[in-house]
């Protein structure tokens, strides 16, 4: 994978170790480990880093992932705190991430004290703002919530409440390749009007899959194809 990047998602770390009954520090502490070895351009973290969002649960997040230095975006989850989350992560926080002729596109989609998800309008219109300012071929974007059903056991209700506004605001930009998003602790990928769709597995534990841990890796090719492979550990 030449041009690539990976993406982790709902970690929950928090200021104990177990969280839902697994340790969820020393999972994160695995997946890292995995990932040293991979060769990879950039790293997006699609939300909930922390499971209730203290100063010191990102303290413990950011040592975990000290190993991994570049090109790295962070996005709030609906289990973050955002103020302590972009202080903690501030070069990082809600960041655009350039890999070769892409650009990976990092949208806030949390409502406070709610856990589904919807893109205000301002930010609808700042996504439109960056997508026309992008100097790159292709782009992916990155959110916290489903924008689509799961198509699995999962509540849909807590997905992207507005997701009909989300898709009439990127529909007419052909320059979207991918859209992907954490949240339901789910592997899967789906495809709408010739945008490949992909949701990442969580490195603490899954709400509809295998008893494992996992990670998504991209392949980003150079005539706009991109492809996921998703890692299980």
């Amino acid at each position: 994978m030449t041009n690539s990047f990976i993406q982790i998602s709902d970690s929950h770390i928090d200021d104990i170790e177990t969280v839902w009954g697994t340790n969820s520090q020393r999972n994160l502490k695995t997946i890292v480990e995995n990932i040293k070895k991979k060769t990879f351009k950039g790293l997006i973290i699609s939300g909930d880093l922390a499971h209730n969002g203290t100063d010191s649960s990102y303290a413990i997040f950011k040592e975990i992932i000290k190993p991994i230095q570049h090109n790295i975006a962070v996005i709030p989850g609906n289990h973050d705190n955002k103020i302590n989350l972009s202080k903690a992560f501030k070069e990082c926080y809600l960041k655009n991430l350039t890999i070769g002729d892409w650009e990976i596109i990092s949208i806030d989609s949390v409502q406070d004290l709610k856990n589904s998800g919807k893109i205000i309008q301002q930010e609808l219109e700042l996504l439109s703002k960056k997508i026309l300012s992008s100097t790159k071929k292709f782009i992916v974007l990155c959110l916290h919530h489903p924008p689509v059903s799961m198509m699995s056991e999962w509540n849909d209700k807590k997905s992207l409440e507005n997701a009909e506004d989300f898709f009439n605001t990127i529909d007419k930009f052909k320059s979207i390749k991918a859209v992907i998003w954490g949240h339901a602790h789910q592997e899967s990928e789906f495809k709408r009007k010739g945008v490949k769709l992909f949701s990442c597995p969580s490195t603490t534990l899954q709400f509809n899959g295998p008893a494992k841990i996992g990670f998504n890796h991209f392949d980003l090719g150079e005539k706009g194809e991109i492809n996921c492979e998703t890692i299980w550990l």
